[in-house]
């Protein structure tokens, strides 16, 4: 006769947390408290982001008087068009002059960077060539340098080439993106097979048709998130057109809000519109781009 012994095994206690649809199962939910806390931190960080924008919103439609004595966070006489005239006397009739500008600049930049942000990455990640670690190092060390150091070594370049004072002045240096080539070797790892380039070339495809014909299009998410971040890098940059563009006509329009700011006793509810409907096409732009964006940032995430 044999004894067999049971063994009770005590089963883990689930964690607390709400179950059903759009909630994780309690077994791994968070607990009401960690819930409740995270809820507070994005609420926090929604307000941290939005209170600045309501408060320009707000700020616009005010003139100094009521700027200085009533509720910031609130809005108080409506002056749109008595701010706007302002602006636009201020400005001599320049400001939507200065915001196509930027507008142009920063497009123009952010084509031309990307593309050769996304060849420099593809080369980088793809092929095998004589001192690519140095070229990655290169291109590393091109991320710690501020923008602003170089500025004026540009300056005196572009000055010996006699090129400033003209568009090409801005849009050249902001094409070159160190940080748009380390994006572009991340998202050439993870979105292109290697097999895929292999085949085409068994085809009789040449590298130049690979490229543009196959990688492109793979890379297209990732494509629109360099652009996006070469043109708010473009738009948001102040030193570099200060320093190269002397001409009212071809100012952005930061650096013409800018010289609104410089007299003596400035219309800061004129600047607040001028500055608010300035960034209208950066708003534009990121919400028609914005899946895009989410994707190419996505698969960059994923390490292949």
């Amino acid at each position: 006769m044999t004894l067999s012994a049971t063994t009770t095994t005590k089963k883990p206690r689930p964690r607390r947390g709400k179950a059903g649809p759009g909630f994780p199962p309690p077994s791994i939910g968070p607990s009401p408290i960690a819930r409740t806390l995270g809820v507070l931190v994005l609420v926090g960080a929604c307000l941290y982001f939005l209170l600045p924008v309501f408060w320009l919103v707000v700020a616009s439609t005010k003139n100094n008087a009521d700027l200085a004595s009533t509720f910031g966070l609130w809005f108080a006489d409506f002056n749109l068009d008595q701010n706007y005239d302002s602006l636009m006397r201020w400005t001599q009739g320049l400001f939507w002059r200065w915001v196509a500008n930027s507008v142009l600049y920063s497009g123009v930049a952010g084509v031309l960077g990307t593309l050769l942000a996304v060849m420099a990455g593809y080369g980088i990640a793809k092929f095998e060539f004589p001192g690519k670690k140095v070229f990655v190092g290169a291109i590393m060390g091109g991320l710690l340098l501020p923008v602003a150091l170089l500025t004026v070594p540009l300056y005196i370049e572009f000055d010996a080439l006699g090129l400033t004072n003209t568009m090409w002045a801005i849009i050249i240096p902001s094409a070159a993106s160190p940080f748009g080539v380390f994006l572009g070797i991340v998202f050439a790892k993870t979105a292109v097979p290697t097999e895929i380039i292999e085949a085409a070339r068994i085809d009789g495809a040449s590298e130049a048709r690979i490229f543009f014909t196959i990688v492109l299009r793979l890379l297209g998410p990732a494509m629109v998130t360099i652009f996006l971040f070469i043109f708010v890098a473009t738009w948001n940059n102040f030193l570099l057109p200060l320093l190269m563009v002397s001409s009212p006509e071809l100012k952005p329009v930061t650096l013409g809000l800018y010289g609104m700011m410089s007299y003596f006793s400035p219309d800061k509810g004129a600047v607040m519109l001028g500055a608010l409907l300035g960034i209208v096409p950066l708003v534009v732009l990121f919400f028609t781009l914005q899946r895009y964006w989410r994707s190419g940032l996505a698969a960059g995430a994923v390490k292949g």
